[in-house]
């Protein structure tokens, strides 16, 4: 039922869409009324239904947009074979800024897709899977040890991604470049003091 009346048309849906993702954000799914949305987004009702069937169509289309940009930032991050040996850890901060960056562009799409949509746990289990899949390709790239269990290390990354996002960048105490910087020093260094 989703409906497009040119430029005027589009710029009434992304009102609808900014204004429902702050709405379930802010509130979750079950508070949030199609009556709310339409009021913060200065449109009526109707105008609603031109563009979604239902409230859980919007919500949908949301976790639907959050799910896709994840992996598309995720499958494009793997390093290709051939880096030097300096370039890895900089090439691994590049990609966590990346993330991390994606998460605070629109934290109510971030707090809907990562923390509130009844799909969160299959979506950052499908992230895990990706990020494995890179890590596995370049493990055998040799740019990580042979020894580790890249399933265990992508499930790190998700514990961490997710725990910082919502500890840092949800409450604005951290910036994605502080953060990517900690992570790649605490993985790609360890804790050991230096010798």
């Amino acid at each position: 039922m989703a409906r497009n009346k040119g430029a005027k048309g589009q710029e009434s849906r992304a009102r609808l869409l900014a204004a429902a993702a702050e709405q379930f954000a802010g509130l979750g799914f079950y508070e949030t009324k199609i009556s709310s949305i339409v009021a913060q987004a200065g449109l009526t009702q109707p105008s609603f239904y031109l563009y979604f069937e239902s409230k859980e169509a919007v919500f949908e289309e949301l976790v639907g947009h959050f799910r896709s940009r994840l992996r598309e930032l995720v499958a494009s991050s793997r390093l290709e074979s051939g880096l030097q040996p300096g370039e890895v850890n900089a090439r691994v901060l590049g990609v966590l800024e990346t993330l991390f960056r994606f998460f605070t562009e629109d934290p109510h799409l971030t707090r809907i897709g990562l923390f509130q949509a009844p799909q969160a746990g299959s979506i950052k289990a499908e992230l895990a899977a990706l990020i494995r899949d890179n890590l596995l390709e370049e493990q055998r790239s040799g740019y990580f040890r042979s020894t580790l269990d890249m399933d265990v290390v992508a499930q790190c990354f998700i514990g961490t991604l997710e725990r910082l996002t919502f500890a840092y960048l949800s409450e604005g105490a951290g910036n994605p470049e502080q953060l990517a910087a900690q992570v790649v020093e605490l993985f790609m260094r360890g804790m050991l003091p230096e010798k």
